[in-house]
């Protein structure tokens, strides 16, 4: 009867507070002549603070009795409760007497600063010591567990058992609460148990009261954690039934222990392994041959600037900037040079659709510019075999959209200019759906003009 009274202290203590601190603001106010007419309502506020503020510390006294939180806060808060309670009686019998105006200041200043530490004590008790500060300690919030590439080289209860316990068990069982005098937070209080005995028997879940808890209907009443709480998991349920039967070892790694074969999906669930990523990179990574030199020679006579990519590779860039009269006819000067290039520059040649049978036979080719050319979707269509191609400029031809989209078999393309192209404006979302992992710029961008932008320089007076 004792426990089930001392529940009522959580309804009970909110009491006092609010009507004890009330009664302190009247008492302040009710100085002044214009609202001296407060001194009924304060005399009926101390009374029943008062009052509230006595079942409030017996209540407090049963309830703390179950041992369910920290003993030296639940000591400090209750002494403090008591010590309100009883400088809440003195405030009634001072506040009865007109005579003792000077002293009734005192009593309730400190009544009200009285009240406002056991509060803060009774915050900390409920909802741990840091509720007020935005950056909380990781026994009151979810914990994000460290990075485990191999599950197999993880500690079993470090790296896997105890962040569970500690997103879903530390706030009842934890530094500053108890319930059934059972804590988590460390290894030896968590195998002493609680008030009931141990509730890990180490090589035997089934006997475990942990594992036996959690693994209740969540509609039960011994169900751990409790309904309105976060709950754990299946694979958690099953990771902590798995590390108790395995022998509850808080320094074995996941090897060490027996796991069998319904267990490996869970343990693999808390294994972070990182995503594969395809890398397509600048340059081939396959070596190839020195070009030809004649064929590299016959480029540059025509005006073609053809130079390595970078230094200690044959690759080669090909640009016609300075090539005035390179068309159809020049194309077949490429193909010695077929394996070597990578980057090509035809951008403002006169080149038509032909041209684009030998740019695909081209097949290291990464980057290509077409910009200002002759290529229609006719042409487009022979690059589609250009596997390795990465960035593709057709800026300012007559390509559509329906020619861009035999394109969609390029898996390693990642950008596509077609500012000025003939794409219309109702076909963009249809080209971005295409090319999911692809860049396609529409181009067109306008640049606001700012009044910094321009600097007005005047001349100097001249002297007169």
């Amino acid at each position: 009867m004792f426990d089930y009274l001392g529940r009522f202290h959580v309804a009970l203590v909110h009491l006092p507070i609010g009507i004890l601190m009330l009664a302190c603001l009247f008492h302040w106010l009710e100085r002044k002549p214009q609202v001296s007419s407060l001194h009924v309502a304060t005399s009926i506020a101390f009374l029943i603070g008062m009052i509230c503020a006595i079942l409030s510390a017996v209540t407090g006294y049963l309830l703390s009795r179950d041992g369910d939180y920290d003993e030296d806060l639940v000591a400090v808060h209750q002494w403090m409760g008591i010590v309100v309670a009883f400088l809440s009686v003195i405030m009634y019998y001072l506040y009865k007497r007109s005579s003792a105006a000077r002293l009734q200041v005192s009593v309730s200043v400190l009544l009200f600063i009285l009240i406002i530490i056991t509060g803060h004590l009774g915050g900390s008790l409920t909802h741990g010591s840091d509720y007020l500060s935005p950056w909380k300690t990781p026994d009151t919030v979810a914990v994000q567990r460290r990075p485990i590439p191999n599950v197999q080289e993880a500690i079993a209860y470090a790296d896997i058992v105890q962040p569970l316990l500690q997103t879903k068990c530390y706030g009842c069982h934890g530094r500053n609460k108890q319930k059934g005098k059972l804590r988590m937070d460390d290894v030896v209080r968590l195998m002493k148990g609680g008030k009931d005995g141990p509730v890990i028997v180490p090589g035997n879940a089934a006997k475990s009261e942990m594992v036996h808890r959690t693994s209740l209907p969540r509609d039960d009443d011994d169900h751990m954690p409790p309904k309105e709480k976060p709950q754990l998991t299946e694979q958690e349920i099953a990771l902590i039934h798995w590390w108790v039967a395995s022998g509850a070892s808080f320094d074995k790694k996941v090897k060490e222990l027996e796991q069998p074969e319904d267990i490996k999906p869970a343990l693999l669930s808390v294994q972070n392994q990182p995503k594969p990523r395809t890398i397509v990179p600048d340059i081939p990574t396959t070596p190839v041959g020195k070009a030809d030199e004649v064929a590299v020679k016959r480029l540059r006579d025509l005006g073609v600037v053809v130079v390595p990519v970078a230094q200690n590779t044959n690759y080669l860039s090909a640009n016609f900037v300075t090539a005035k009269d390179f068309g159809n006819a020049q194309m077949p000067l490429l193909l010695p040079l077929k394996e070597q290039l990578i980057e090509l520059d035809l951008a403002s040649t006169s080149i038509k659709d032909s041209a684009t049978q030998v740019i695909a036979q081209l097949q290291n080719l990464m980057h290509l510019d077409l910009d200002h050319t002759g290529i229609t979707d006719k042409g487009l269509a022979n690059l589609d075999t250009l596997q390795n191609l990465r960035y593709l400029n057709l800026v300012a031809t007559t390509v559509t959209a329906d020619g861009v989209l035999q394109l969609k078999g390029l898996k390693n393309i990642r950008s596509i200019y077609l500012y000025q192209a003939a794409v219309k404006k109702a076909d963009w979302p249809t080209l971005k759906k295409a090319f999911p992992k692809t860049s396609i710029d529409s181009g067109g961008y306008t640049v606001p003009f700012l009044a910094t932008d321009t600097t007005e320089v005047k001349p100097p007076k001249m002297k007169q």
